[in-house]
């Protein structure tokens, strides 16, 4: 049993502004996005827009409990049902299974400043790290940090109270939690899904993480914007604060209910190929077919611009799609790792509503691993 599955709400939050048209405006204009250069320097980023959290979580106990990438994500997926029209909805939200891509919360610096001091003059540095871990951190600090915790907010905020499931590991877990929610509803097994996640960049934490693997971009010092396919070697991602949801629907629940699809997610392929030379077009190329992917008007792709993985998704494009228009998706709102490729799917998503599109390849390339096509269609 294969059955059509169709998107009928889109919840975006980004640097751009919150909202499928916000996110068109900036498309069009085709101008850099919003860059922070100095707060972080010499590694930008995409900061979050300006949010009147209120609208989406009413409570500012609720607001006051969650980390920045928990609001995000809690506020995209009350986007993603006022977009459906079943945010008022309780007995549909009773059914709704819920599917997060999201990586761990906030640090504590102070503890994390204090032990990396340590361990440049530390005679055991593995000792003296499981000691200072298991003395200096607070055991509350392990519940924040719980990815899960953005499924159980969007169920007590947004009323969302069927299963859900999260996935982590940075890009892979985005393409997976579509693929899932996909396979589930086109089996037979849901009507209705709601996927997606969310990521705050604005946190040194994950900066500091991301430059000692040499996975960040640096700023030459000047605040000059470069484009991820031209950012060279070793090139690297300009992190984003973002947050975006889908709802997913059968054809059948979606016609019942009179929802007016906006676009069709046809398959999620997804796979993991270890990083040698040529190993990132030979994995695109076997996603691409396994996807069905064939001569897309549209390519979104949520390339990092990390070198040269980068490069080689560029030259792979070009093959796989020489005639269609490329989006990359780091230009618009930055790189969301676990979000990135949600963003993507509901970014191709808009522009097929709107018939700027009729069928959109989206491309994710892991920055360390994981390889993802996925297909969109008119709807």
């Amino acid at each position: 049993m294969s059955r059509p599955v169709v998107v009928t709400g889109i919840g975006l939050v980004s640097c751009a502004g919150e909202g499928p048209e916000a996110h068109l405006a900036a498309l069009d204009a085709g101008a850099p996005p919003r860059l922070d250069a100095g707060s972080f320097a010499p590694y930008p980023v995409h900061p979050a827009p300006a949010i009147a959290w209120d609208r989406q979580i009413p409570k500012k106990s609720d607001q006051r409990q969650m980390e920045a990438w928990q609001r995000l994500g809690v506020y995209a997926a009350g986007l993603a049902l006022d977009s459906a029209g079943v945010k008022e909805d309780a007995a549909f939200k009773q059914s709704l299974h819920l599917v997060v891509s999201a990586g761990g919360g906030e640090r504590d610096y102070a503890v994390d400043g204090t032990i990396l001091t340590g361990l440049r003059d530390a005679a055991d540095p593995g000792a003296f790290l499981n000691e200072r871990l298991q003395n200096d951190l607070r055991p509350t600090l392990f519940l924040a940090q719980l990815s899960n915790l953005l499924a159980g907010n969007i169920a007590i905020v947004h009323g969302v109270t069927a299963a859900s499931r999260t996935f982590m590991g940075e890009e892979s877990a985005g393409v997976d939690a579509l693929r899932i929610a996909q396979a589930r509803i086109a089996s037979g097994q849901n009507e209705t899904m709601l996927v997606g996640g969310s990521y705050s960049a604005d946190r040194p934490d994950v900066l500091l993480v991301h430059a000692m693997g040499g996975f960040a971009f640096k700023s030459a010092g000047d605040g000059a914007y470069a484009p991820v396919f031209g950012r060279g070697a070793p090139g690297g991602f300009i992190l984003g604060s973002c947050a975006a949801f889908l709802l997913l629907e059968s054809t059948e629940h979606a016609a019942a209910r009179g929802a007016t699809p906006l676009a069709r997610l046809d398959a999620v392929a997804s796979g993991r190929t270890r990083r040698e030379p040529g190993a990132v077009s030979e994995a695109l190329s076997a996603r691409w077919t396994e996807s069905g992917t064939a001569a897309p008007d549209t390519v979104i792709s949520a390339a990092t611009g990390v070198a040269p993985i980068t490069a080689e998704e560029d030259e792979t494009l070009r093959r796989l799609a020489p005639a269609a228009r490329r989006i990359a998706l780091g230009d618009l709102v930055g790189h969301g790792l676990e979000v990135a490729a949600p963003f993507a799917a509901a970014l191709a998503a808009v522009l097929l509503r709107d018939g700027r599109a009729k069928d959109v390849a989206v491309t994710t390339v892991g920055h360390r691993r994981g390889e993802g096509v996925l297909r969109l269609t008119a709807a």
